[in-house]
This record gives C-alpha cells, structure tokens and sequence, in this order.
C-alpha cells in the first residue's frame, strides 16, 4: 500500500513543474491571446508551492503534545521537507524496481532501499 503512495507521488511530481513561468512568460501568454487567459496562482499549468496538504499536516503536528502552536511557515517547511524525503526514497526504490524490470514500486523495492542507503537506515522495521 505505501508503496503505490509513492509511486503515486512520484509519478505526480515528474509530471507537474516545481513553478510556474516566469512575470515576463505570462505577460507574453496574455499579450499573445488578447489577455483571456488568466495569469498568477490560479493560472492553469501552474502547481502549488507544497502538493501536500497543509491543513492535514497542522493537524498532525498539533497532535503532538508538545506542540501548542504551528506558524504557517514551519507547517510549510515540514511540507517540503516531506515531499522531498518522500522524492527521494521513492527515486532510489525505483532503481531496485528498474532492476526488476518493473514500471512499479513494490514494498520489497522500499525494503531493499531501506536496507542499502544508510540514511534511511533509521526506517528499518517500519513497514513490517
């Protein structure tokens, strides 16, 4: 099951660009149709800065009792700090799945990334 999370977010990652263009980019996409097309954040073709949701996150950080507050900022930070490890763990499983001959993440591939990268090592176990 986690497995087909992560590939399913890789899959979305490779797909979507991490910006949108550039100012001078969509003056010449409105310049180009009349003006017709909209431009900034809800422009089409232009992804959000975290493809995870914020709000869930929050609330999973504010379930720690420890923590009474959550700025914005860093329930972003940690929003990116997962989606980058999430990237990472799921680039490195897709070489064993590649060895594999498959187009998709198993759990033995996770296991295998696990097991071979020491940074990961202090996810041995988990996903027992």
């Amino acid at each position: 099951m986690a497995a087909a999370a992560v590939a399913a977010l890789v899959s979305s990652t490779e797909q979507e660009p991490d910006r949108c263009g550039s100012e001078e980019e969509n003056r010449g996409v409105e310049a180009g149709d009349g003006g017709q097309q909209p431009a900034g954040p809800a422009a089409p073709g232009c992804s959000r800065l975290s493809k995870l949701p914020l709000a869930r996150i929050k609330a999973l950080m504010k379930s720690d009792p420890d923590v009474s507050l959550a700025s914005q900022e860093s329930v972003f930070i940690i929003a990116k700090a997962t989606e980058l490890f999430v990237e990472m763990i799921a680039k490195d499983a897709l070489v064993y799945a590649q060895q594999g001959k498959r187009k998709t993440l198993q759990r033995k591939d996770l296991d295998n990334a696990i097991e071979a990268i020491d940074e990961f090592a202090f996810l041995e176990g988990t996903l027992d």
